[in-house]
């Protein structure tokens, strides 16, 4: 361990000051996210599923609620000093939980950004964007998978002896043979998907610009601003997948292969370690991000929040200042439908 220790030092990395920083990170994030997603929770279930994009949004909206409820355990291991129970308890359920809604969420941005490019590009041409029946069969599916391949065998397979292992080795060294397989499948696993999500979401982004850019030029001669406005308002879901999960995989590929293959001396090791933490908590960051799409896109969540902001009087003053901005919006699926 000495070796470790001294490359520590010498790359001019602190570890106890990374894993404080890093817990406080996550401890500032959970108050705020824990508030937004409980409200953006409670107005979820006071709305019908009237439309697939709705659908989507109402899984997006239990994944974000599940990841918020996994900081304060991962805040809490990373603290120097955490005990042996809290570092097993989190190598068996709260990372794997966190995970899990990670992955949840960026499968259904790809849906989501599906819905948006039939709906746009290609209104009312594909079951896909009109099956409200189908559209839960794919998100529930979806969480199905995730759960079958990756959160139950990483639960049952992490079962072994956690005593005597050092912090950095605590998960690995709880993990049975088949568990240590399976956690190079399920590293696989997750590569694919994102890069697959990834590139759909851009192709579908690549073709709703074109047709957005279309509609602006024929709004411009309009002079329609609101109704431009809105049509580039469809493009929050593409910044926050790209804000959000793009840092964090960019940087997973050399980390796990430094990981897996370089030597413990090795100074680069430790600073992308450095960069993997804070990317993914850039990456947690999405759960109060994602209200955003919530609100400028679906406009019965827009009316039901306006409707709770006026009510309150902290926040009447911004109910009342937002109210003509929830009457003039458009649709955007270029008045087709509407979510």
């Amino acid at each position: 361990m000495m070796v470790s220790q001294n490359s520590t030092t010498n790359c001019g990395i602190n570890d106890r000051a990374r894993a404080i920083s890093i817990s406080t990170l996550y401890f500032l994030l959970f108050p705020p996210a824990l508030l937004l997603n409980v409200l953006v929770a409670w107005i979820s279930t006071r709305l019908k599923a009237k439309t697939t994009f709705m659908v989507y949004l109402k899984h997006l909206v239990a994944a974000d609620l599940l990841m918020t409820l996994t900081f304060p355990i991962r805040a809490a291991n990373e603290l120097p000093g955490a005990s042996d129970e809290l570092q097993a308890f989190t190598c068996r359920f709260g990372h794997v939980f966190f995970y899990l809604a990670m992955n949840m969420s960026i499968i259904l941005m790809g849906l989501i950004s599906m819905d948006r490019f039939f709906k746009i590009v290609q209104p009312g041409g594909l079951l896909l964007c009109r099956s409200i029946c189908l559209s839960n069969v794919l998100a529930i599916s979806s969480w199905l998978l995730v759960i079958g391949s990756n959160t139950l065998p990483i639960i049952i397979t992490t079962n072994q002896d956690h005593r005597n292992s050092t912090k950095k080795e605590f998960c690995m060294r709880m993990k049975s043979e088949i568990g240590l397989c399976w956690h190079k499948v399920v590293i696989m696993f997750a590569k694919v998907l994102f890069w697959t999500v990834c590139i759909v979401v851009m192709l579908c982004y690549i073709c709703i610009t074109k047709k957005v850019m279309e509609s602006y030029r024929r709004s411009r001669s309009n002079n329609d601003q609101t109704n431009r406005s809105a049509k580039f308002r469809v493009f929050l879901i593409l910044l926050v997948f790209l804000i959000c999960y793009v840092p964090y995989h960019a940087v997973r590929i050399p980390y796990t292969n430094y990981q897996v293959k370089s030597s413990q001396d090795n100074c680069i090791r430790p600073i992308l370690k450095v960069v993997k933490d804070v990317t993914l908590w850039l990456s947690a960051t999405n759960v109060c991000l994602d209200p955003l799409i919530y609100f400028f896109l679906c406009k019965s969540f827009r009316k039901r929040f306006l409707e709770i902001c006026q009510r309150s009087s902290i926040f009447k003053s911004f109910g009342k200042s937002a109210e003509p901005y929830q009457s003039s919006d458009t649709s955007l699926e270029m008045n087709h439908h509407s979510s």
